[in-house]
């Protein structure tokens, strides 16, 4: 029989990782800078690709259509793609291997005025390591949505925001959905209110 008071508990554990993410000035000094980076990136004629895998690839795909379609108001569609078409990421993930889904994406549409955004609650995932590596070699801009410490993407983007939790990834991914939606109401001020 399930206890009511385990819901109780989901929900302060949430609020605790979020009250430990508030916290800390630093996180909110990396989103303005990240969507400084997007919007300087969308006036200049730039894209936004966005990646990850499983919850994250559907942040990604969310964070991509608020841009295109619209987040509260109406505007004109902002640059976004997510790389997630079922059929090139099985495509390549037969062909070339799973780990090079993103980054093969990036090599042939990936350009030096554009930004990356990458999820990934580990930190962990060589799908989006290798997304990463190659944006670099693009010379595009990058922001990362990690956890769990940073993982193997610690230090390799130009904002990294990382949530102060190491156990499941739920707890993570929740934060993430709230520093996206961030990302683009500040996006949304910077180019349409401004």
């Amino acid at each position: 029989m399930i206890d009511e008071n385990m819901f109780k508990h989901e929900f302060e554990e949430a609020l605790k990782v979020l009250q430990e993410f508030n916290a800390n000035a630093n996180n909110f000094e990396d989103m303005k800078k990240a969507v400084t980076l997007m919007s300087q990136c969308l006036k200049n004629g730039g894209k936004i690709l966005s990646c990850g895998n499983g919850g994250s690839h559907c942040d990604a795909m969310h964070f991509a259509e608020e841009l295109t379609g619209r987040y509260r108001e109406n505007r004109k569609p902002l640059a976004a793609i997510a790389i997630s078409d079922p059929s090139y990421l099985s495509c390549v993930g037969n062909d070339f291997g799973y780990e090079q889904v993103f980054a093969r994406f990036i090599e042939c549409v990936g350009q030096h005025n554009d930004v990356l955004l990458a999820i990934s609650t580990s930190g962990q995932s060589e799908s989006i390591v290798n997304a990463v590596l190659e944006a670099k070699k693009q010379k595009m801009k990058i922001v990362i949505l990690t956890g769990k410490g940073g993982g193997k993407l610690k230090g390799k983007a130009d904002v990294e925001i990382c949530v102060p939790h190491f156990d499941y990834a739920d707890r993570i991914q929740e934060i993430h959905i709230k520093i996206i939606h961030g990302f683009i109401l500040g996006i949304e001020h910077e180019l349409i209110i401004k």
